[in-house]
């Protein structure tokens, strides 16, 4: 099983040379399709604006958007045209979380950019989190910091239940490539490590039979799991971490698990999600 179409995920507000690179490197590897994508919504007009000058600024700003959306799209297309041979943009004016959402339908896997900041402006980008439990699709999230795929050793943060084995399956192509995988899993309060170690075992015999070799990895103690995932990640040299994403909707707002939060937010390496 190959990735046959990437789609990668631009903001308006921020730079997108890390995703681009990122989703540049996993097209050209599995001589993948790739799908640039943006958009874009008006706001609303400020509280004291109202009828023809409301207008003139809802136009004003409409036209704005269209020339920061041909400007993504010249952005991507100069990134990505002489790595792969199939090259698509798509872009419209709408809300970039649901617009995103949308086209998922024709994509393998969504590479976005991180975003640290709290909120995120829903008018001008897309937010991972939100990608993340609608889309039906992995999602790669890319940090600023990163210039490449790094798949020189890749771990797995293996916890069992059913959002990790989506995540591990889905991520199979880019296992198969790697060149080390590591599978953690890190018991809970409570839990015992044997059976910790039954499981990882499990996986790792489980990814031999697909013809990948994988180590594990179970910490004696049990600790802070976003700490020890962290340690466990730079002790192996990971490049990335493949993770399922944990969380449940309230009032509309996804609220994420520590872990996942803390892969969509705060980590140094690229996150491999699936929900």
């Amino acid at each position: 099983m190959d990735y046959k179409t990437v789609m990668v995920s631009l903001a308006l507000d921020q730079p997108n040379d890390a995703c681009l690179a990122v989703a540049g490197d996993i097209a050209e590897r599995f001589e993948a399709r790739i799908v640039g994508i943006a958009a874009s919504d008006l706001r609303a007009p400020l509280y004291f604006a109202e009828g023809e000058y409301a207008q003139k600024l809802l136009d004003q700003e409409a036209e704005a958007i269209r020339k920061r959306l041909s400007e993504l799209e010249a952005e991507f297309r100069s990134s990505v045209q002489k790595r792969v041979k199939s090259v698509e943009w798509r872009s419209a004016q709408a809300l970039p979380s649901n617009y995103v959402v949308q086209q998922a339908r024709a994509a393998d896997v969504l590479v976005v950019g991180a975003r640290e900041e709290a909120v995120v402006d829903l008018s001008v980008a897309a937010d991972p989190n939100d990608l993340l439990m609608r889309a039906g699709r992995p999602l790669i999230v890319v940090p600023s910091t990163v210039q490449w795929l790094d798949l020189r050793s890749v771990l797995v943060a293996w916890k069992d239940v059913k959002e990790a084995r989506r995540a591990i399956f889905d991520a199979l192509p880019i296992l198969a490539v790697a060149k080390e995988v590591a599978i953690a899993e890190i018991p809970e309060e409570g839990a015992y490590r044997a059976d910790a170690l039954s499981h990882v075992e499990d996986v790792a015999a489980w990814l031999l039979r697909h013809g990948i070799v994988a180590s594990t990895v179970v910490p004696e103690a049990t600790a802070e799991v976003t700490g020890q995932l962290d340690w466990i990640a730079a002790n192996v040299g990971a490049g990335m971490v493949i993770a399922g994403a944990y969380g449940h909707s309230r009032l509309r707002e996804w609220i994420l698990g520590g872990v996942t939060r803390h892969l969509t937010t705060e980590s140094s390496r690229c996150s491999f999600l699936s929900h």
